[in-house]
């Protein structure tokens, strides 16, 4: 009997701890090195043609006749690939792709998680300074839709125990503070 249900319940682990990985196949696939943020825009030069898989929100999108460049705010990933964007930002990036980038779409703040290859950096002017960025020429760009933001954003509490609206915050029939539950 034991065997049956030990049979039984190893597909079903297996299935269920598969779903949970929510990563994109175009992210997810990427073999990609895991070089720090402040590494490469101390010196980019040094990390030319390195895989990299990087995310952060939309700055702004310019399109040109051939390509698109987009400016993102570097977050750090998490397992997912979805940036983690309640951590501080660490700075700019710029990304190309061979293809049109909708500004509507990609508006500014949005999510994104970029796979492609560090091409050096690229001289931006913001206000009245010019600064040096990382540049990268992107394989694939993943924009995150909205109800993953939605999602990810309220799904876990700031301590154990909160899974929504509910205890601690409904009490008795009424929604109170939870320090005033009792």
């Amino acid at each position: 009997m034991k065997t049956h249900t030990l049979l039984f319940l190893s597909p079903c682990i297996l299935f269920l701890t598969s779903a949970c990985t929510s990563m994109p196949p175009e992210i997810r696939n990427f073999s990609a090195t895991d070089i720090p943020y402040q590494l490469v825009s101390q010196n980019a030069e040094t990390y030319k043609s390195t895989p990299v898989r990087w995310g952060g929100t939309v700055i702004e999108v310019e399109n040109e006749t051939d390509f698109s460049l987009m400016q993102v705010l570097f977050y750090p990933l998490n397992r997912n690939g979805y940036p983690e964007t309640r951590k501080s930002g660490e700075g700019r990036f710029a990304v190309e792709i061979n293809k049109f980038l909708d500004p509507a779409i990609y508006t500014k703040g949005t999510e994104v998680t970029i796979v492609g290859t560090v091409k050096g950096d690229i001289e931006r002017t913001i206000g009245h300074k010019t600064i040096h960025i990382p540049f990268i020429t992107a394989k694939a760009i993943h924009l995150w839709p909205q109800s993953y933001r939605e999602d990810n954003s309220y799904r876990y509490g700031p301590y154990p125990g909160y899974y929504g609206y509910g205890y601690p915050f409904f009490y008795n029939g009424y929604y109170r503070p939870y320090r005033y539950w009792w």
